[in-house]
């Protein structure tokens, strides 16, 4: 079972309500995709996020509901304490000339740590270093390379074929550039905050401990 998720259609939405069959098969694939999915302990990762395919997320990472993590075309490992707020994707997709049923050798995404994907966000990238900020609304295509201490503005779309350098600030209506001197700060005190709040009104995903295999 595979989602439609450019057009924002579950394929498996359109048979489970009437067919005993399909609603088995997607009762499968749940416990399929669950499996596949590994949570290190501390991380904080809310059952009403979407989190489909070959996925680790590391220690003291939040996953806010509603927020979408996608493992299409490969596998997808997220590091510590990262923050991935309601309605950001996460997709490591299919390029565009590809179809999901070619051969083609997965690539694994690799997200360092203390990045921020904020509300509505796209990331495609399948590199991202550490500390940096994708901020609401933004979109970053599959074939750039996040270094560290970047941000990526609201609104603005990064399709290029290229290695942003580290420190860079994308910003306004004409995706201009600069380089900042500092890196923006890990969100240490927020993460605190919410790892503390979130478990008081969500139920979260179950994380794997130390040894176990699924």
């Amino acid at each position: 079972m595979k989602s439609n998720w450019r057009s924002g259609v579950r394929i498996d939405d359109r048979y489970k309500s009437t067919t005993p069959y399909w609603l088995t098969l997607t009762m499968a694939d749940k416990l399929n995709t669950q499996k596949s999915v590994k949570i290190a302990a501390g991380a904080v990762v809310c059952v009403e996020s979407e989190i489909r395919g070959d996925v680790t997320i590391g220690p003291r990472t939040v996953v806010h509901p509603k927020a979408r993590i996608i493992a299409e075309a490969g596998p997808i490992v997220i590091g510590e304490g990262n923050l991935i707020e309601e309605q950001a994707l996460i997709i490591n997709s299919y390029p565009e000339n590809i179809m999901p049923d070619s051969e083609m050798e997965p690539k694994t995404m690799t997200i360092g740590i203390n990045n921020v994907f904020e509300v509505g966000c796209v990331s495609q990238a399948l590199k991202i270093g550490d500390n940096n900020v994708i901020e609401s609304k933004a979109d970053v295509g599959r074939n750039v390379i996040l270094t560290s201490g970047c941000i990526i503005g609201a609104f603005c779309q990064v399709n290029t074929c290229e290695v942003i350098p580290e420190n860079t600030v994308i910003y306004g209506s004409g995706c201009m550039r600069r380089v900042q001197t500092e890196r923006p700060q890990p969100q240490t005190l927020q993460l605190d905050f919410l790892m503390k709040i979130l478990p008081n009104y969500h139920h979260l995903k179950k994380t794997v401990k130390a040894g176990q295999t699924s």
